[in-house]
């Protein structure tokens, strides 16, 4: 067994049935003290809603930590982001324009003011607004000039980031850091924010069984060999996937 790099969603992925999340943590946790694989969270929360997470799931403790859909990642027992990630992610960004643009829109409810990152500005929109209300918010960035790009999540979470950061992007600077192969990667999701974790990608994926349907309908619609969708759920899913795929 060679030691990989596996990257996963917590909500909903590897968080959500506790039972199976101790199974998994004793495979991932022996592996990575035999045979040296990474651990990287994967979140859309914020650092501080991570934190909160930690007390009360009995997570393992990342080598790395993506917060922020993909914004924002911490190195192991630092609570400061990665300057050169953040400095890729400026060039381009306004984020008090992306604000002002986004506030003439009545259907977006600001998230809380824990969830506003300085590359990330988070609203609550219902599934049917959205249907109107992405395009014209698209088209009205667009035009104000931001290089920025719209992430829409679990029926309600619309975040907007700059075009370089997404889950997926994050992840491929982390591997690239850590000297990983993608065919030695592992990705696991389960919503619409995880989805550039799966798109176009030589990293493995998997795909929990309890998967959101906007993330179930666009792997239906593009299949690719190095994705699997679990029967099992939450971190059930994400071990059938590892066995799939011959991590452990």
């Amino acid at each position: 067994m060679k030691p990989f790099l596996f990257v996963t969603d917590l909500d909903h992925t590897l968080v959500g049935d506790d039972v199976a999340m101790s199974t998994l943590n004793r495979y991932l946790e022996q592996h990575r003290e035999q045979r040296g694989t990474k651990i990287v969270y994967s979140t859309g929360r914020s650092f501080t809603s991570y934190r909160k997470l930690t007390t009360e799931k009995s997570l393992l403790s990342p080598d790395i930590l993506i917060c922020a859909v993909g914004t924002e990642i911490y190195h192991q027992d630092s609570d400061t982001p990665d300057s050169i990630w953040s400095q890729k992610l400026a060039v381009g960004w306004d984020r008090a324009l992306v604000a002002t643009s986004a506030a003439r829109f009545v259907d977006l409810t600001p998230q809380p003011d824990s969830e506003q990152r300085p590359f990330k500005v988070s609203y609550f929109l219902s599934e049917q607004a959205a249907v109107e209300v992405i395009p014209d918010l698209e088209a009205l960035l667009d035009e104000q000039g931001v290089d920025s790009q719209i992430i829409f999540s679990g029926g309600k979470d619309l975040d907007i980031l700059p075009r370089q950061a997404n889950k997926g992007m994050a992840m491929t600077f982390v591997r690239q850091y850590l000297e990983f192969e993608p065919m030695h990667t592992v990705a696991c999701g389960d919503s619409g924010n995880d989805l550039a974790l799966f798109h176009d990608r030589a990293e493995r994926g998997i795909i929990v069984g309890n998967a959101r349907p906007e993330l179930l309908h666009w792997h239906h619609a593009n299949p690719n060999p190095n994705r699997y969708l679990a029967r099992a759920e939450f971190a059930g899913g994400i071990l059938e996937g590892l066995q799939h795929f011959g991590f452990i």
